[in-house]
């Protein structure tokens, strides 16, 4: 399965974002897809997951309230809203799939990856 995520850029505090991340090559409804960044000097950690059966979603605490992963079937498409940016939002955010995977924050559990996209919060 590929993944391809994009939307990111440069937005200011309190901006939003929309980033997408499409899903292609196998059967899109049989994958968790998950949402990673990285900022620099850090390691790659969890954002927000989706599960295979698109009803469980899950955020990591510090982007409780703020951000929401939604999916379409339909496009093949997991989205990851992004409002109330702050600078400690900011690096390179990748999409994962897990195949039947409850798209829960164990990142050894997803196995494919996109190429990610930068976002950039300025205070």
């Amino acid at each position: 399965v590929q993944l391809q995520a994009f939307g990111g850029g440069l937005v200011q505090a309190g901006g939003s974002l929309r980033l997408s991340c499409a899903v292609s090559g196998r059967t899109f409804s049989n994958y968790a897809v998950g949402w990673f960044r990285q900022a620099p000097g850090k390691e790659r950690e969890f954002v927000a997951g989706i599960s295979w059966t698109g009803t469980s979603t899950y955020n990591t605490d510090s982007v409780k309230g703020r951000f929401t992963i939604s999916g379409d079937n339909a496009k093949n498409a997991v989205y990851l809203q992004m409002n109330s940016l702050k600078p400690e939002d900011t690096g390179v955010y990748y999409c994962a799939a897990d195949r039947k995977g409850s798209g829960g924050s164990r990142i050894h559990e997803y196995a494919y990856w996109g190429q990610g996209t930068e976002v950039t919060v300025s205070s």
